[in-house]
């Protein structure tokens, strides 16, 4: 009865902790941001991975990074240990957003280019992967489990095609890292250039997938812009007589995807267990290369 009773106490500490906890980053105009973004999926970091990192990435990382309490110029400021707030290089006021998102030196010195690629990569690996598995299945004879009356189905006895992935086994792939491929001219012949292109000739599909690595809070925005940018793109395709599917995806700077990502492996056809790990690898790439970028955010990138 007293185990009891100390089990019903701890996990009441336990909830009002977590709801003070919650309300407490709400009031907090700064460090509460990330209760904000609506779009963004939750990042859940494993004891394993924990245990692998070092002090200071996970200082970094779960602490710092996520809760803006980096030495950025506008916090130095704020916390009185300097005087001006200003870039070094570009002379306006430096934050953590202007670092990783909106630094237009970072952005002439390709350095922005260099961490989308990062995470461009890892996806195209993943979709190139599961494009050649069901490139190498055959086609074969459907049979039809017939169960007795009253009886019930098992999960285990009986599997559907799910996913675009599973519809046809020709799939051809070719993704835009670099800025050096052109469109499939046996689709179209056109100007634009998705991130990733997959397409099977047997059953004429088309699949468009394109990249954004913006800020959390603009991550509505970013996926409306990409949503609009080939729609063109998509009718012309159509038009030529090639069934057609756009996914914009989202990953963000500080490693969190947004929920269209995770749907749009999931409509693809990525198993759960895959879909959780691209999730991760790609989690990883884009807040390491955060990490560099703002670890050399006062010195020039060579191109």
């Amino acid at each position: 009865m007293a185990v009891s009773r100390c089990k019903t106490q701890k996990g009441t500490c336990l909830a009002r902790s977590s709801s003070w906890r919650r309300r407490r980053s709400t009031s907090n105009s700064r460090q509460g941001q990330y209760m904000k973004w609506k779009m963004a999926r939750p990042r859940k970091i494993s004891w394993h991975e924990i245990w692998r990192m070092d002090g200071q990435k996970i200082s970094f990382l779960l602490r710092r990074l996520v809760y803006d309490v980096l030495p950025t110029p506008t916090n130095l400021t704020m916390w009185k240990l300097i005087e001006d707030p200003s870039c070094k290089l570009c002379g306006k006021p430096s934050n953590i957003e202007h670092v990783l998102s909106f630094y237009r030196t970072a952005l002439k010195d390709v350095r922005y280019t260099w961490r989308h690629d990062q995470v461009l990569r890892e996806i195209a690996a993943v979709l190139d992967t599961q494009r050649r598995k069901k490139s190498k299945l055959e086609k074969g004879p459907n049979f039809i489990n017939f169960i007795k009356g009253g009886g019930e189905s098992s999960r285990n006895t009986y599997s559907k095609a799910n996913g675009i992935l599973e519809t046809a086994n020709d799939w051809e792939m070719q993704a835009d890292v670099g800025g050096k491929t052109t469109f499939p001219r046996e689709i179209l012949t056109t100007t634009f250039r998705p991130e990733i292109v997959l397409w099977s000739r047997i059953s004429r599909q088309v699949i468009l997938v394109e990249l954004t690595v913006p800020w959390e809070t603009r991550l509505e925005e970013a996926h409306e812009r990409n949503l609009a940018k080939y729609q063109e793109l998509v009718i012309d395709i159509q038009e030529k007589n090639w069934r057609t599917w756009y996914f914009p995806v989202e990953v963000v700077c500080r490693g969190f995807v947004s929920q269209t990502f995770w749907r749009a492996l999931g409509s693809l056809g990525l198993t759960e267990p895959v879909r959780r790990s691209l999730v991760g690898k790609v989690g990883r790439q884009a807040e390491e290369a955060s990490g560099w970028v703002w670890r050399k955010r006062e010195e020039q990138w060579k191109s």
